[in-house]
């Protein structure tokens, strides 16, 4: 919506200089509870210190707001304000819609309903029939969620953004806007079996090795073709119908999770996320004393080239050659490593119990000592 241009407007018709911010919605939540108090208050402007407030509109969790001088404004031309932007905001929004292609404006209409159930604290609502229905939502689908990474100057068009996933994908999806910068997926279950006839006499691929291919196709064609990096969360196949909106916070959870403990990681698959959800229940209090107890003050010992050895190590099962391979150094040098560690902290990695103790070390530091 062009609000600068009405400013300039009232500017003009009323002689007095106004200004367009950005408010936190708590702050502009606790305005209007003690406007609320006032008499003649309409909810649409509130008072701070000597400035009227006008809403304007929702951005993600802030208002943007008109700011103008209490003491320049006389009541009827605070009214005459609050109906100038209400009318703007009525006018803008047919138009907009009226811009709007049916898929999209399908789209919208989930993405209202998702953000009341929001609102309402509704972790577990199904979805209206009659929204259900009209976006195929009862057929199974595999949800992904994504989130992009580019800066709040830059935008990105729905059309354009569905366009580019209907041609990695080679099929229709379902894409729905959810908070800034957040898109949700439902791509078809077909997708698990496409191409299986091309891999006959191979081994059979799980259902998630199979996702972890597909995100990870996905990640990098957006990375390449989209406007800057992004962080995509994979969960097992829904039916949106049913848990549409517990399956964002899921999906949500997954890229909280991911992003804490694995930074510099961008494709979030929840079943390799369980322990880390599991360490993220602990009080802090309960982490810091673990991580005393296992390093006992050997902290200097995880320095980056022990941390990437150790990380490899666990991937790949504890298996000294392999790890060796990956990290193209000899298997003699990844044994000097892992001895060079025993002898500074008391941990031996090849033995299980040892090994489990520094797993669980490894991802608390990070999130601890980051702190």
């Amino acid at each position: 919506m062009d609000w600068e241009r009405m400013k300039e407007r009232l500017e003009a018709v009323l002689q007095v200089p106004m200004q367009i911010s950005l408010l936190p919605e708590a702050d502009w939540n606790r305005l209007v509870h003690e406007e609320e108090e006032s008499p003649g208050s309409s909810g649409r402007s509130v008072l701070r210190d000597q400035d009227v407030l006008f809403y304007l509109a929702k951005e993600d969790k802030e208002f943007r707001i008109l700011e103008i001088a209490a003491a320049e404004l006389t009541t009827s031309e605070r009214r005459l304000v609050e109906l100038t932007v209400e009318s703007k905001q009525t006018v803008d929004k047919k138009q907009w819609g009226a811009y709007l292609s049916e898929d999209e404006r399908k789209a919208y209409q989930l993405k209202d309903w998702l953000l009341e159930q929001m609102e309402r604290g509704s972790t577990h609502a199904e979805l209206p029939d009659a929204l259900a229905s009209q976006s195929s939502l009862y057929s199974t689908k595999i949800p992904l969620l994504l989130y992009g990474d580019y800066s709040q100057s830059q935008s990105v068009s729905y059309a354009e953004l569905k366009k580019l996933l209907e041609s990695f994908f080679e099929s229709e999806i379902i894409l729905i806007p959810l908070l800034d910068k957040e898109w949700l997926i439902l791509a078809p279950e077909g997708l698990l079996t496409s191409g299986s006839e091309e891999r006959e006499g191979d081994e059979e691929e799980s259902v998630e090795q199979t996702l972890d291919a597909l995100g990870s196709g996905l990640y990098e064609m957006l990375a390449n073709e989209w406007i800057g990096e992004c962080h995509l969360a994979i969960d097992y196949p829904v039916k949106p119908a049913k848990s549409l909106f517990a399956t964002i916070l899921k999906l949500r959870e997954t890229i909280m999770l991911g992003r804490s403990f694995h930074v510099g990681s961008f494709i979030h698959l929840r079943w390799e996320l369980r322990l880390e959800k599991l360490l993220h229940l602990v009080q802090e209090e309960e982490k810091a004393e673990f991580l005393e107890q296992v390093l006992r003050g050997t902290d200097h010992a995880l320095d980056a080239e022990t941390v990437t050895t150790l990380e490899h190590f666990f991937t790949l099962d504890c298996n000294v050659s392999e790890t060796a391979k990956k990290l193209y150094i000899h298997r003699n040098t990844l044994l000097y490593r892992l001895d060079k560690f025993k002898n500074e902290t008391g941990l031996d990695v090849r033995t299980f119990n040892h090994a489990v103790l520094v797993r669980l070390a490894l991802l608390l530091y990070k999130v601890t000592k980051r702190k």
